[in-house]
């Protein structure tokens, strides 16, 4: 089968380095695997994840020349999205949602959050929002 991006191939861990971790792929072909592909949580030291001698499932994410990057993340399959309360009913949104939206919704809640908080603390001073008596 020939490499391609996108593809998912399976790879035995040959050196760990601060930066990530090299995998031999068929062909005697090698790849890294960068530590913001490790895994979808914040990864400190690559050894906490891998071990050399270990044989990973990887997603090639793009090959330049002998570059090859590798995901391990990636290859993951996406577990099924829970909602607030921790059932897994229906997903608050979806996973596609792109950033203008995801910061045009913020905004919204955060001005919402705002006036709020602004309206129980006038009427608790007395302020402008606060009923008062002629």
């Amino acid at each position: 089968m020939a490499m391609e991006a996108g593809n998912i191939v399976e790879g035995k861990i040959t050196r760990i380095t601060n930066f990530g971790a090299f995998v031999e792929l068929e062909e005697g072909k090698v790849g890294l695997i960068h530590i913001s592909e490790v895994a979808d949580v914040y990864v400190n030291d690559v050894r906490d994840f891998l071990s050399e001698g270990d044989t990973v499932q990887v997603k090639v994410i793009n090959i330049d020349g002998n570059k090859i990057a590798l995901s391990l993340k990636q290859a993951k399959a996406k577990p099924p999205e829970v909602n607030r309360r921790g059932d897994f009913r229906k997903p608050q949104r979806q996973l596609s949602a792109s950033f203008e939206d995801k910061l045009s919704k913020f905004l919204k809640d955060s001005d919402e959050r705002l006036t709020d908080l602004k309206r129980k603390t006038d009427s608790k001073r007395g302020g402008r929002g606060s009923r008062r008596s002629d």
